[in-house]
């Protein structure tokens, strides 16, 4: 069971359904964990850069954060604490228009880059790197999305 908690501020700009943020995520919790609690949340500029710049020192705004729950092990929970996505709407949409990309087919891939950082997976060497992108393509693929990273 997975318990995917959606908190977004009021925007003008295009933001997916709640149900469709779920699904990807789920797309990508499912082959590494089969219950968990993760919050998706949407922000503006101005939130993630301040996150980007307290928690990565890069003083700029990003397109998501992706914040992995740490426990201590004697705290045993029903369902665990997977952990907390912040996707900046604004610039996921940038993205997706300078990428030629549909909305849909971008934030498919932000959610799902974004749970796989909150499993572990991460992009800091060559060798990660194609093994999350790899993972990334085949959970999109299943979705009916396009390789993201062809151009």
């Amino acid at each position: 069971m997975y318990r995917i908690i959606i908190q977004a501020e009021p925007t003008d700009t295009f933001v997916p359904s709640a149900m469709k943020l779920r699904q990807w995520a789920k797309a990508a919790l499912r082959h590494k964990v089969r219950r968990g609690e993760l919050t998706i949340r949407l922000v503006g500029k101005k939130e993630i850069q301040t996150l980007n710049k307290t928690y990565r020192h890069k003083n700029k705004p990003t397109n998501v954060l992706s914040f992995k729950a740490e426990l201590p092990e004697e705290i045993q929970l029903k369902v665990p604490l997977l952990g907390d996505l912040v996707i900046c709407s604004e610039i996921v949409n940038e993205e997706a228009k300078k990428q030629d990309k549909t909305k849909e087919a971008h934030w498919a891939h932000i959610v799902i880059h974004g749970s796989l950082h909150i499993l572990g997976y991460d992009h800091e060497t060559e060798a990660e790197a194609q093994v999350m992108e790899t993972k990334e393509i085949r959970l999109l693929k299943s979705l009916g999305f396009n390789d993201p990273y062809q151009v």
